[in-house]
């Protein structure tokens, strides 16, 4: 099992105290471009999805795990998606979310922690993200910790009345290749 300690985060499970961060999260409508999302979460449903948080991804074809600073300050969140063991990939979404925490390598090492789990516990091939065209610092961040372009869906995303561009990122664990 690959430990989920760096030298400056650890990644967790979910926990019933996470509530009012994952509130904040969800319906902070300017990430929703990137999520998704059009309509706000209740602290009823987010209450029920912790509830359910400890379902095991080969189950759920999901893990979300709460991103923290040694002080054990909840700082974001790092989600594996649409896990698919029969063609060993999975998708990899992160939001860290003060602006005040962003740049600090904070991103790039729950990146490192999750994709270093995906291919040694879980045994996978891949991890991909998809970033919009216009999130430089995402581009940035995932060619530096060795993510591929590889692709691109043209005018995937709607918002605010125009469509964007989708880049796919994918890493392929060193030892399958």
């Amino acid at each position: 099992m690959v430990n989920l300690i760096g030298k400056k985060v650890f990644l967790r499970a979910l926990e019933p105290e996470d509530l009012d961060f994952l509130y904040s999260l969800e319906n902070d409508t300017g990430l929703w471009e990137i999520s998704g999302t059009q309509t706000p979460y209740s602290r009823h449903i987010l209450k029920k999805y912790l509830e359910n948080s400890h379902k095991d991804i080969y189950e759920v074809k999901q893990l979300r795990l709460a991103i923290c600073d040694k002080k054990e300050a909840l700082l974001g969140l790092i989600d594996l998606f649409e896990f698919d063991p029969k063609n060993q990939r999975v998708g990899l979404g992160i939001v860290v979310l003060k602006n005040k925490d962003r740049n600090k390598g904070i991103g790039a090492e729950a990146i490192d922690l999750v994709t270093s789990f995906a291919f040694s516990s879980l045994q996978l091939r891949q991890v991909y993200a998809n970033v919009l065209e216009d999130n430089m610092g995402s581009i940035h961040l995932f060619k530096k910790l060795g993510f591929s372009q590889s692709g691109m869906r043209k005018e995937w995303i709607r918002s605010d009345g125009q469509f964007k561009n989708e880049i796919l990122f994918q890493k392929f664990n060193p030892s399958c290749i």
